[in-house]
């Protein structure tokens, strides 16, 4: 019987799906991949779709993982549930006091977003625990009752339970959540200790009430999910991928859903350092581009940054709101193929973020799409064939991108190929500056590292920005278009159990900092087994330092045998890595980050036999293509499932695969290596 290892992506335009097949008669592991509709506000018939497009039999599926973007859509689009806030008393008004991060500064009339939770919904219970989770004063859980009788009348649909200095002490977060689940047993209900035991009393709280706020979208979507699959006749668990570049239980995202928040993106870029470190590239420049959106992240030696310092909606104009929640550390904007190019009132042109999505979708869709986008601009300058547009499934209507493209050039001043160009700098601009706010506003040179390029425009766009940047080799990898599904079958089921604990970094406090990662462990471990997870995890332990009295902190590993001094000099040097400097200071513990995980049966692609470098095989013909700034050339065209490891050949040249195209510029050279990947030496 063959065994499938089936991963899914649930992106802002297309639903992605990597199947991997393998045969245990022969060995062998074959790779399946496809796209469909993302079809909102059902996703799931997305993923229902993309599999029955796949033909896939799911009662043979033994492995199943999915990224979904239903959490940041329910944030972003106010499509959650009314929810009742329960904390301390006398902090109630906590989330409405926020931060002093007004970004725009000499506004005097700027405005805080609102908070998810308005006043009338968010009620006080008495009792107190000092910064140590010593307690101060009782919990008196006897207004809850009538608390909970409030939030009824008002049709709240989930609870939220944030406690001054839970971090340090859950016991009354613990008390008065069991309370709820039992007075009030149909409600979603989640408390601050279940998702982060980090201090900060604004961002845990607003961390507690979006996660709340999702809840019962997310439990739904991934109800409906799991059943439709099951009625398809698969068995097989579903692991979710998690903003950390892990995955996890559908069990446990349905009740913390707020560790979703960057599913699909995350998944990319670990897979992007999984990539390197499979050709031996440790220095990552990741970009993903989507029909919605634009990612980028850095990774630096084969490391995945993750980050807890998360916001949404954050911009020169608004502070945003935070999420405590390990993210993989990333800058994402609005520009993808579907992102729709409008001149402005002052005749300035802009591209993006407001996007055509898949319906009706870009004007050569001929879905009735009438502005023009990225993907529209692409098709006229000849980069994307409209005989092959999205592998041959849709044929172009070049009539509808040209109406398009023609009345936006005439609020510009030019004429149809004139304003094609245009949109196509503009975005790439777009791209360059947020590649730059990842490598180069951070202390890192674009030119020591490679950048991978993926998603269905990354390997469109990857050329024209490493030439911005001065990256030297850009690499699009095999299954470029659905490369972030591809990245969940590499993920391990992984968990970041953050513990807050302020102490000096002295050899007295060794035992203390030495029983702090004792308990992280054996809390991880009960979860794991709580959850039906067989597997005992593995653990990676982080220190979370800093210079005494300073705001942040710096992680730095935390070896099996604990050695202050070596410990200290580390925290010296990585500090210093970070900020150039470093300062003759005591150094104190703020807490710990305990990374969790386990493996769940990666399937590692095996390297082919190079073959001849002769690549006129795989040429589909010539045909003029205009890049821009390089100017219009007569490029070969080359068909990329007859690519093979070994062959290569120099620009100007696209490459057709059925789920993206490859731009190659002028003096370009490429080639496949043995796994597929295509490498391009950037000329600049």
């Amino acid at each position: 019987m063959t065994l499938h290892r089936i991963a899914t992506d649930v992106g802002g335009t297309f639903t992605d799906l990597v199947c991997l097949t393998f045969d245990p008669v022969t060995g062998e592991t074959l790779v399946k991949t496809a796209k469909a509709d993302t079809t909102p506000p059902g996703f799931e018939q997305g993923v229902l779709d993309v599999l029955a497009k796949a033909g896939v039999q799911l009662d043979e599926v033994g492995f199943f993982a999915h990224g979904t973007t239903v959490v940041i859509n329910a944030l972003t689009e106010r499509k959650g549930t009314k929810v009742g806030l329960i904390t301390t008393q006398g902090f109630r008004d906590v989330l409405q006091i926020a931060r002093g991060n007004r970004p725009d500064f000499f506004n005097m009339l700027y405005e805080k977003p609102p908070a998810f939770v308005p006043r009338h919904l968010r009620r006080e219970i008495a009792g107190r625990l000092d910064y140590k989770g010593a307690e101060r004063a009782p919990l008196d859980l006897s207004p809850l009752p009538g608390i909970l009788d409030d939030f009824r009348a008002e049709g709240v649909g989930a609870v939220a339970i944030c406690f001054l200095h839970a971090y340090a002490n859950p016991a009354h977060e613990a008390a008065t959540l069991a309370e709820v689940r039992r007075l009030w047993p149909d409600v979603p209900v989640v408390a601050s200790h279940q998702i982060t035991r980090e201090w900060r009393e604004y961002e845990r709280t607003s961390t507690t009430v979006l996660s709340a706020y999702v809840q019962p979208v997310a439990a739904r979507y991934l109800t409906r999910l799991r059943d439709g699959l099951a009625a398809k006749g698969m068995q097989a668990p579903i692991h979710v991928m998690q903003s950390n570049g892990g995955i996890d239980t559908l069990e446990r995202a349905a009740r913390i859903p707020i560790t979703m928040v960057e599913s699909g993106p995350a998944s990319g870029v670990w897979a992007a350092a999984e990539l390197g470190r499979l050709i031996g590239v440790p220095n990552v420049l990741a970009l993903d581009i989507g029909g919605t959106t634009a990612k980028c992240s850095l990774i630096e030696c084969g490391t995945v940054k993750v980050m807890t310092d998360y916001w949404i909606e954050r911009s020169r104009t608004s502070a945003g709101y935070p999420i405590m929640v390990p993210v993989v550390d990333l800058v994402e904007i609005g520009n993808g193929g579907g992102s729709i190019a409008r001149a402005d009132a002052f005749g300035k042109l802009h591209v993006g973020p407001q996007s055509a999505g898949a319906v009706p979708g870009p004007a050569a869709y001929g879905r009735g799409g009438v502005v023009a986008t990225t993907t529209d601009a692409n098709l006229w300058l000849g980069r994307i064939n409209p005989d092959y547009f999205c592998g041959g499934e849709i044929q172009a209507d070049m009539a509808s991108a040209g109406t398009a493209l023609e009345a936006l050039g005439a609020q510009l001043g030019l004429d149809t190929s004139g304003a094609a160009r245009a949109i196509v700098r503009i975005a790439n601009a777009n791209m360059a500056a947020a590649l730059k706010l990842v490598s180069v506003n951070r202390g890192h040179d674009p030119r020591d590292f490679t950048m991978v390029g993926f998603g269905g425009g990354g390997a469109m766009h990857a050329v024209a920005l490493a030439q911005e940047l001065g990256v030297k080799t850009v690499v699009i990898p095999a299954g470029a278009a659905v490369f972030s599904a591809w990245g969940m079958l590499m993920s391990d089921l992984r968990r970041d159990l953050f513990l807050t604990r302020l102490m000096d970094l002295s050899p007295p406090n060794a035992p203390t900092l030495t029983t702090l990662c004792a308990e992280a462990e054996a809390e991880a471990t009960r979860a794991f087994a709580q959850d039906g997870i067989a597997t005992a995890p593995t653990f990676l332990r982080m220190g979370r330092f800093r210079y005494q009295n300073q705001e942040h902190t710096i992680e730095v590993e935390i070896p099996g045998l604990l050695d202050i001094p070596a410990l200290e000099a580390a925290f010296h040097a990585a500090y210093e890595r970070e900020y150039t400097y470093r300062l003759n200071a005591p150094v104190e513990v703020v807490g710990l980050h305990l990374i969790a995980f386990t493996e769940v049966g990666k399937l590692v692609p095996k390297p082919r036999p190079l073959g001849p470098r002769d690549a006129s095989a795989a040429i589909k013909g010539l045909r003029q293509v205009d890049y821009a700034e390089d100017g219009s050339h007569a490029a070969t065209i080359y068909d990329g499932t007859r690519l093979l490891p070994g062959m290569a050949f120099h620009g100007p040249a696209i490459v057709e695969d059925p789920g993206t195209t490859v731009v190659i510029h002028p003096g370009n050279r490429a080639h496949l290596d043995t796994y597929g990947n295509l490498h391009i030496a950037v000329t600049a």
